[in-house]
């Protein structure tokens, strides 16, 4: 295939038949991964995108030095403390990946950092940078400290299909231990005494369906499974309280969840069960001292905090009962205090309550933000860790003192080049959906920008995922070229609580792309905004490509990464790792027709048509479990057979996973990418 002309993938006839439907797929050959005719073609995208973006290699270019300029490339962390050790990591310039560290602890203040200036008595635990050596892709599964401090266990993966190695390195002498167990999962949990490891594995849809006990010093082969999960619905995974007393394993599908735990000391004891499962009720748990906490839905759609004893888990008695303008989204347990994460009016919040004393509610200066608890191991302490953050404030670590009731900021993340928060203005600004409901929109713009101004418009709608405000130092090269860019908080996120979420699922599914179109359509006429990029990834992807569908003149360009745009192919398929599980969000198209047809209705790929579309820029990986590379291959393929208008660009990765490159300077280089052919699209001055 040439490189100046588009390529051409051939078609190859593939017929599927359900309920009574016949669909022929010209393009499932490039579902085949191990293909040379496969790998020929992507490359020929590859090579076919190069030539068609490669007018804008110096803009690129330019781009990479302003984030990277922005970047202090040698920085360290807050150090979070753990009994007698302060934890921290580090980054140094030229490195791609970080360090980890920590140094014996001296009182209870963080000891003061100074970048470049490593600590006297420094232990580095993991050197990413070691570890990846010369591979081209390098993510970690877990980094887990024993409860002791003597032992570390992590897990490395060199492909991006998120299935890791995990090694054991004593901590006292620097050494390696023998134990190595392949093929495992994110996560794990220790034992409080150490001896043993708790992991999780995949089956064949690489579903992590069982949870393994590995003492420590002993061979693999005489690992014990300790708990499978036979329905296909539900993952599961394994966690130890932040009281150490007690190990947690969870399994959850979409909807429901079930809870079993152990004594941390007795790791070859039995897991117990808290509650039976119940369709649609969805709890987690965690260890407050002579009781547990229970965060729930049951009979309470945006959840309820509960005590139960620790002899009787599953008796829940009401501590926060359930609010309709309040989603609880998470609980934890100090000694003498729970803190609650909470959200309202499509703003994250802090809820303390203190043990014998009234409950009270952290304030925050700004009008949008996301603050959320971050980084709190120790039980027993009088401080609160958070992250905070906004559209115009750099990523924030504060202590909140819970005796004074005072925050204390640690760190704000430095961004260089003269970055000055007084120059951007942040607002929240309110569409109306074709049904009348009023979706958020977050927009941040550098102060007296020309408006209209053209903009990009960020979306995801699904997994009752949030996309909240945030500070991103990369979106400074569109702000300060006079752009303005904005969050659509559509249907089937939870920015609004769950009803907003569940009022994006299912047969509801199409309001997230109303939604999002609406937003679009809103910023336009409150002259906000003269054209619209429209930007997503994954499920965002799958909106990134409905809205193309749906209202294509609305949108200047489309940039979909990892874009789930093959959604009704893959949800037929139940031997894929998105598919039974995914049932509870999306329904059941192989069993029932009327999903079926649903469905058929707006997945991105059967409904490419022959209208115009605008440019559109899909990005994926080879090697992505989660959205497979040949979901956007063939919708680019199909949306060349059929739509007109474009171009239409493909690019893989042909090393790397569903998050795309790993090392920093490679991501940074993937962004600037992104942020050319958007620049180029709208056709601003660069």
């Amino acid at each position: 295939m040439s490189s100046q002309t588009p390529p051409t993938a051939k078609k190859v006839p593939s017929e599927r038949v359900h309920h009574g439907d016949t669909v022929v797929d010209d393009y499932a050959w490039l579902t085949v991964k191990d293909d040379p005719e496969t790998i020929a073609y992507l490359e020929a995208e590859n090579a076919y995108t190069r030539q068609a973006t490669s007018h804008l290699e110096g803009l690129q270019e330019t781009i990479f030095q302003e984030i990277k300029g922005r970047t202090l490339e040698t920085d360290l962390s807050v150090p979070t403390r753990k009994k007698g050790w302060w934890y921290y990591s580090r980054t140094e310039e030229g490195k791609q990946y970080g360090i980890q560290c920590r140094v014996a602890a001296d009182g209870d203040a963080p000891p003061e950092l100074k970048a470049g200036e490593p600590l006297p008595g420094e232990q580095v635990l993991l050197d990413g940078n070691e570890l990846a050596g010369d591979n081209d892709f390098f993510s970690m599964g877990t980094s887990s400290v024993s409860p002791d401090g003597t032992l570390l266990a992590y897990s490395v993966n060199f492909t991006g299909d998120e299935r890791f190695t995990l090694r054991v390195k004593d901590l006292t002498t620097g050494e390696l231990l023998d134990d190595e167990v392949s093929g495992i999962f994110y996560g794990g949990a220790w034992s409080a005494d150490g001896r043993a490891f708790f992991y999780t594995t995949v089956d064949d849809a690489w579903r992590p369906n069982r949870v393994h006990r590995h003492m420590i010093g002993t061979s693999t082969e005489e690992d014990v499974v300790v708990h499978q999960e036979d329905d296909e619905r539900f993952w599961i995974g394994v966690g130890l309280t932040r009281s150490e007393r007690y190990l947690v394993l969870s399994a959850g599908s979409k909807i429901t969840s079930e809870v079993r735990i152990l004594e941390a000391d007795d790791p070859t004891g039995e897991f117990r069960l808290v509650r039976p499962r119940e369709t649609g009720v969805e709890y987690g748990l965690d260890h407050a001292g002579d009781h547990f906490l229970i965060l729930h839905n049951q009979n309470a759609e945006n959840f309820e905090l509960a005590t139960a004893p620790l002899d009787a888990p599953a008796d829940w008695t009401p501590l926060i009962e359930h609010r309709a303008d309040t989603r609880l989204l998470n609980v934890e347990a100090f000694q003498g205090y729970t803190v609650v994460h909470l959200r309202r009016d499509g703003l994250t919040g802090i809820r303390v309550l203190p043990e014998g004393a009234e409950p009270y509610e952290i304030s925050f200066p700004e009008p949008i933000y996301d603050v959320a608890p971050s980084g709190n191991p120790e039980f027993v302490t009088e401080r609160l860790r958070l992250g905070y953050t906004s559209m115009v404030t750099p990523p924030s670590v504060y202590d909140y003192d819970l005796r004074a009731r005072e925050l204390i900021l640690l760190k704000r993340k430095t961004v260089l080049g003269g970055y000055d928060p007084a120059d951007y203005e942040q607002f929240r600004e309110w569409a109306t959906a074709e049904d009348g409901t009023r979706v958020p929109i977050s927009i941040v713009a550098r102060k007296g920008v020309e408006r209209p101004a053209p903009t990009v418009l960020y979306g995801y709608g699904s997994y009752e995922i949030s996309i909240d405000p945030s500070f991103s130092a990369a979106r400074l090269s569109l702000l300060d070229r006079g752009f303005v860019f904005a969050v659509a908080h559509i249907r089937g996120g939870g920015e609004m609580g769950r009803h907003w979420y569940e009022d994006g699922k299912f047969q509801q599914k199409k309001n997230t792309f109303t939604d999002f179109v609406a937003a679009a359509k809103h910023l336009a006429a409150e002259n906000w905004s003269s054209s619209i990029i429209a930007r997503g990834g994954s499920a965002g992807g799958l909106l990134m490509g409905a809205v193309a569908n749906l209202s294509p003149e609305t949108f200047a360009g489309v940039v979909a990464e990892v874009p789930f745009v093959d959604a009704l192919n893959t949800i037929l398929d139940p031997s894929l790792p998105l598919t039974v599980i995914e049932w509870d969000e999306w329904g059941d198209p192989l069993h029932n027709a009327e999903v079926y047809e649903y469905m058929k209705s707006y997945t991105p790929y059967e409904n490419v048509s022959g209208q115009i579309y605008p440019p559109i820029l899909a990005i994926t990986s080879l090697n992505d479990t989660r959205v497979y590379y040949h979901e956007p291959a063939k919708w680019i393929a199909r949306l060349r057979e059929v739509g007109k208008g474009g171009p239409f660009l493909l690019k893989t990765e042909m090393e790397a996973g569903h998050g795309g490159r790993s090392g920093r300077y490679d991501s940074w280089r993937e962004e600037a990418f992104v942020l050319a052919w958007i620049l180029d699209t709208a056709k601003v001055e660069r």
